[in-house]
C-alpha cells in the first residue's frame, strides 16, 4: 500500500475513515468473478471488518482496516484482476455501464467491450494519472436498465438511426448535480474510444496549466464554453465530429427507437429499481436475478455463498449494481426456484417490495467524521419497523445522509433524511430534515423540505404514516411516493400526513 493517505480512496493507497482505514476496489463494469469474490470476502475477514460495501459507482469497500494491506497480497489482487494493474491510474473513479450490459434484451449494444476498452486504455497512458480522482465514464447501451441519470463527467448514450447504431456524446456542464447535457455529437462505435482518449487529454493539458485546486471538467466547460473544448478535441482526432441536433436526429427515424435524454429518462428508472426481482436475458432460457442487499452491504460469508451459487447455476460471475445491489446472471429456468432458496439460507431476497430494496444510507458516524447521525444503523431500525407496520407492492427510495454531501446517492430520492443534531429538554439527540419529491421548482438538491429536526425516536412512526397515505391516495400502482409528493404543495402534505389525517385515511386502508 502506497504511504499517506489519500482524499479518496484506493486499493494502493490508504484513507483515513472514522472506523479505520477504507480500502476501495474498482469492478470496471461492476462484474466479479467467483474467484474475485472469494479473495475480497479473505481480505475483508483478515484485515477488514468482515463484510464489503457496495458503492453507488458499483464499486467495492473494505472498511475498518487495522492494518495495511501487504505486498504480496495487492500482488494476488491484481494477479486475478482486482485493481489496476497500473497503481498510478487506480485513483481514477470506476467506469460505470448497466448492470445487464449483454444480456438486456432491450439494449441496443452491449456496452462491456467499451469498458474493457478504456479501462486498458487508462492502465496503458500512465500519463492519465494526472486526472482528478473523480473524472468518470459511463456507457448506456439504450436498455431497459439505464445508467443515464448517474452522475459522470462523460456519458455515451446508444440511439439507433437509420437502424444503424450510435451514441450520443453527454458532458457534464451547469450547475452542480445536473444530469449530463447533449452536445449534439453523434458517434459511431469505434469513434467512442479516441473521442474519449481525446477529451481526458484536452481535460488534462489544461490542468498542468493550473497550480491551485484542480477543477472537475464540468467547472472547465463552464468557463471555456463546451464548443471551445470540442474544437480543441476535434483537432486531436483523424475525423471530424458529426454534429446532429436531437430534432434533426428524431426526424431522421421517425421519432422512434431515439434514447430519451438523460432529463426525460433519468430519475423514474432508479425509482422503480427494475433490475429487482428474477427477469429474462436475452440469451434464450436464461434469467437474471436482482438481488437486493440491505444497504449495499455484503458479509464475507455472503460473499462466498454467492460464488458457490454462480459457480453452480449460473456462469461464474455477479454483477454489482449502481443502486447499491447485484445481479446473478445466467440462471437456466429451472434452476430459479433453487437459487432463491439458497439466497434465503444467505439471509438474501429478489423482492423488490422489501422496504430495503430501495433503501440507501451513507457510512454515518460511525465511519465519518461529517456525518450527524447513525445512519446505518437508523436505516436498518426503520426498515425493520417499517416491514412490521404495513406491506409495499412497489419500491420507495428513502435516502439516509449523514450530512449535506450526500455521498451514497446523488440523485434526488423520493424521501431524503438529512442527519443533524435536535435540542431536546434533556440534551442533544440524532435527527433528520425530511425532504420529498421534487416538483422542479425546488433549487434544494434533496427536493422539497417537509420537516426540520425530527428525532429519530419520531422518525418510524412518521415514515409510516406517510407511506400508508401514499398508498391510500395515489393514482395508481404505477405513481411513485415522490410523483404523489410532487402533486400537492408542502402545506398540504403536512395536513395529510398529520396525526388525525393520517388515522383517518389509515383506517379506510
Amino acid at each position: 500500500m502506497l504511504s499517506g493517505f489519500a482524499s479518496c480512496p484506493g486499493l494502493f493507497y490508504a484513507t483515513s475513515a472514522a472506523d479505520g482505514i477504507l480500502s476501495r476496489l474498482r469492478i470496471p463494469g461492476g462484474i466479479l468473478t467467483s474467484e474475485q469474490c472469494r479473495a475480497i470476502a479473505d481480505i475483508a475477514n483478515q484485515y477488514g471488518g468482515g463484510y464489503v460495501d457496495v458503492t453507488n459507482r458499483a464499486n467495492l469497500q473494505v472498511r475498518e482496516i487495522r492494518t495495511g494491506i501487504n505486498t504480496e497480497v495487492l500482488q494476488q489482487l491484481q494477479d486475478i484482476g482486482l485493481g489496476s494493474r497500473s497503481a498510478v491510474v487506480d485513483h481514477i473513479r470506476n467506469i460505470m455501464t448497466s448492470p445487464t450490459a449483454g444480456i438486456d434484451p432491450q439494449e441496443l449494444i452491449d456496452t462491456r467491450p467499451f469498458v474493457q476498452s478504456w479501462d486498458e486504455y487508462i492502465t496503458t497512458h500512465p500519463v492519465l494519472a494526472g486526472l482528478p480522482a473523480k473524472f468518470s465514464v459511463c456507457f448506456d447501451g439504450g436498455g431497459a436498465v439505464s445508467v443515464c441519470d448517474r452522475l459522470n463527467d462523460i456519458t455515451f448514450v446508444a440511439v439507433l438511426i437509420d437502424a444503424k447504431v450510435y451514441f450520443r456524446l453527454h458532458l457534464s456542464v451547469g450547475e452542480k448535480g445536473e444530469p449530463p447535457n447533449d452536445m449534439g455529437i453523434v458517434l459511431s462505435p469505434d469513434e467512442c474510444l479516441p473521442v474519449l482518449a481525446a477529451l481526458a487529454n484536452v481535460y488534462l493539458d489544461y490542468l498542468n496549466t493550473i497550480t491551485k485546486r484542480k477543477p472537475r471538467l464540468r467547472e472547465l466547460l463552464n468557463t471555456l464554453g463546451c464548443e471551445n473544448y470540442l474544437q480543441e478535441v476535434e483537432q486531436r482526432l483523424a475525423f471530424p465530429l458529426a454534429r446532429m441536433g436531437r430534432e434533426k436526429c428524431q426526424n431522421q427515424i421517425g421519432n422512434k427507437n431515439l434514447t430519451p435524454s438523460l432529463q426525460e429518462k433519468g430519475e423514474k428508472l432508479d425509482a422503480k429499481y427494475q433490475h429487482i426481482g428474477i427477469h429474462p436475458q436475452r440469451q434464450q432460457d436464461l434469467f437474471y436475478i436482482g438481488v437486493v442487499l440491505p444497504l449495499g452491504r455484503l458479509e464475507s460469508r455472503q460473499m462466498r455463498g454467492l460464488a458457490d451459487l454462480t459457480e453452480k447455476y449460473g456462469s461464474g460471475t455477479l454483477r454489482l449494481t449502481p443502486w447499491q445491489n447485484l445481479l446473478l446472471t445466467d440462471i437456466p429456468q429451472q434452476c430459479l426456484a433453487d437459487v432463491q432458496s439458497e439466497l434465503a439460507l444467505l439471509n438474501l431476497d429478489s423482492s423488490a417490495t422489501n422496504i430495503k430494496s430501495a433503501l440507501v444510507a451513507c457510512s454515518g458516524n460511525k465511519g465519518c467524521a461529517s456525518a450527524a447521525t447513525d445512519t446505518k444503523g437508523h436505516a436498518l431500525i426503520l426498515a425493520e419497523y417499517l416491514k412490521a407496520h404495513l406491506s409495499l407492492d412497489s419500491p420507495v427510495n428513502i435516502h439516509f445522509s449523514g450530512c449535506e454531501k450526500s455521498c451514497a446517492q446523488h440523485t434526488k430520492s423520493d424521501i431524503a433524511l438529512i442527519g443533524v443534531s435536535v435540542e431536546v429538554e434533556k440534551g442533544t439527540v440524532e435527527g433528520y430534515h425530511i425532504y420529498v419529491g421534487d416538483d422542479g421548482e425546488s433549487d434544494h438538491k434533496f427536493g422539497r423540505e417537509l420537516y426540520q429536526y425530527v428525532t429519530f425516536a419520531e422518525l418510524p412512526a412518521l415514515l409510516e404514516q406517510m407511506l400508508k397515505v401514499y398508498k391510500k391516495q395515489r393514482q395508481n400502482s404505477n405513481e411513485s411516493f415522490g410523483e404523489f409528493a410532487n402533486r400537492y404543495a408542502v402545506d398540504r402534505l403536512k395536513q395529510l400526513f398529520s396525526q388525525k389525517s393520517a388515522n383517518k385515511q389509515i383506517l379506510a386502508i
